[in-house]
């Protein structure tokens, strides 16, 4: 799914189940980062890592840990560029070289409402109109879910770049749907606060595009050294 959304130089890898693969083992300081953690958030995090490595292996670098960083950040190894997801059921690593695109932000969720609450929380009330129109026109898609896993990706594709932390409020998205589809589509996040700068110029927003299916929602956004 996430493949479909991301521009060429970007190697991705997926795992369907919470099963590990086998021979998936923790490299050495990953076992820390989650030795108080419960059966179930140890076996997605060693399975999103596994596909990590994967993507390394693909781009011909030496499989290695992926440590985390300021607020849970991964640290990719030097010249590298990356993002992650898992949900139940579901893991996805996207990398691609430092040198082919400025940063990239990959999320998936479960295709299902937002818990009751949530919404008001992540939207602006310009988002809650049109999220209205959409779900009005196209009831089968969970428009909130959509909007709250693109607002994950561009975070993902901003923290890289600033070192700051992103308020779902600070940016508002506009989705829209792929010409003759009602399960894919693009959006775009203009930020509501200073934009990183990226290759001597300032961004003041994120293209990203989306898809429905096999009972997810995922997103994904890449940043290109011409701010695009």
């Amino acid at each position: 799914m996430i493949e479909e959304l991301l521009p060429d130089p970007v190697v991705t890898v997926e795992a369907h189940g919470d099963e590990p693969a086998e021979g998936a083992t923790l490299y050495p300081g990953e076992q820390a980062l989650i030795a108080r953690a419960v059966e179930k958030r140890r076996r997605e995090f060693t399975v999103v890592r596994t596909c990590a490595r994967r993507a390394m292996d693909k781009l011909g670098v030496p499989p290695q840990a992926v440590l985390t960083g300021e607020r849970g950040a991964p640290q990719w190894p030097a010249g590298l560029i990356g993002s992650m997801t898992h949900c139940e059921g579901y893991a996805a690593a996207a990398l691609a070289r430092a040198t082919d695109l400025a940063s990239v932000g990959i999320d998936a969720e479960p295709h299902l409402p937002l818990p009751d609450g949530v919404l008001p929380s992540v939207s602006l009330p310009a988002e809650d109109g049109r999220l209205r129109a959409l779900r009005a026109e196209h009831p089968a898609v969970h428009w909130d879910r959509l909007l709250f896993s693109a607002k994950e990706s561009v975070y993902k594709a901003w923290f890289p770049l600033s070192g700051k932390w992103l308020d779902f409020t600070e940016a508002d998205i506009e989705v829209g749907l792929t010409p003759g589809h009602t399960t894919s589509g693009v959006f775009r996040a203009r930020l509501l606060v200073p934009g990183p700068v990226v290759d001597g110029h300032r961004v003041d927003h994120f293209d990203g595009r989306w898809t429905v299916g096999r009972g997810l929602v995922a997103t994904a956004v890449s940043v290109a050294y011409d701010g695009g």
